[in-house]
């Protein structure tokens, strides 16, 4: 969990490869206070999750899930979740319509499903939620050539469409992508692609080292940023990484490298060299040494 503003990270869980993020994010709650927004992608938009948000008074701005079945017009039916099966209720949303704030932004109310305890959660937890909850979903396009997604639909607390409006959300949701060029300067930047440990008590100890010498350049970046009076996320990262390897207790802060604003940039995901035409390596070097003998 990364903080939006300054890029620096909060907290940091650890799970066993091929674990779904939800299955540890109540872990996170705690650290979430009240009036604080989190902003995630359709991975964490469930009806339990915004529930147990909700109940600690934690807004929340997340993509819709792509299950979920979103519909804008105003009065439209809808499905009763766990009511039996019939083909008049396929392809009909699991929310009640309330009140229209626009072409493609709407009040709805989400329906809990007796039937979809999450595996994450037990079944008293799952009980204790409420029946339904009131959320405003909102859908806009992307018209910025090069963006993959072209249409968007989030589903957020935040009711209040003239404090919080469709551009406004647009425009946070977007900010989210921040978070995964955060992740390269970790693991590209900083060389955490690969770990060298062996045991999972090393590999534990080799990513918080990571995680703190990560906040210590986000620190940097910070005071860099107030001294030359931009705004932190032009401070380059790997200048900042560059100044720390080599300065001293007394030195002082030298001025970094600015980076332009470039809000529409976009680069192909390719690789700029072509690897060896080499096999993977699938057995330990020493037998595959012995096989050549």
């Amino acid at each position: 969990m990364m903080h939006m503003g300054s890029g620096m990270i909060m907290r940091m869980l650890t799970s066993p490869m091929r674990t779904h993020d939800m299955k540890r994010t109540v872990e996170l709650h705690p650290d979430l206070s009240a009036g604080n927004v989190l902003v995630a992608d359709r991975a964490f938009c469930s009806f339990p999750h915004l529930c147990l948000l909700m109940e600690r008074g934690v807004e929340a701005v997340v993509r819709v899930h792509q299950m979920v079945i979103v519909d804008f017009t105003p009065g439209r039916a809808y499905a009763t979740p766990g009511k039996g099966k019939s083909q008049k209720r396929k392809g009909l949303p699991r929310s009640r319509w309330l009140r229209s704030l626009g072409i493609k932004d709407q009040v709805v109310k989400w329906l809990k499903n007796p039937q979809s305890k999450p595996a994450w959660m037990s079944q008293a937890q799952f009980d204790a939620l409420p029946d339904e909850i009131t959320v405003r979903e909102l859908r806009y396009r992307v018209n910025q050539k090069g963006f993959r997604s072209k249409e968007i639909t989030l589903v957020t607390t935040l009711l209040d469409s003239n404090v919080y409006t469709l551009p406004e959300l647009a425009k946070l949701f977007r900010k989210r992508w921040e978070i995964e060029t955060n992740f390269r300067h970790v693991k590209t930047t900083m060389g955490m692609e690969v770990l060298k440990c062996k045991t999972v008590e090393g590999v534990l100890r080799e990513l918080h080292a990571f995680a703190l010498v990560c906040n210590l350049i986000r620190q940097v970046m910070h005071k860099a940023a107030g001294q030359q009076a931009v705004d932190v996320n032009r401070i380059s990262f790997i200048d900042a990484l560059r100044w720390m390897k080599s300065a001293a207790m007394a030195d002082c802060l030298l001025l970094l490298i600015v980076l332009p604003e470039r809000p529409d940039r976009v680069e192909p995901r390719v690789k700029k060299r072509r690897p060896k035409n080499y096999r993977l390596m699938r057995k330990p070097r020493a037998e595959l040494k012995q096989a050549l003998k």
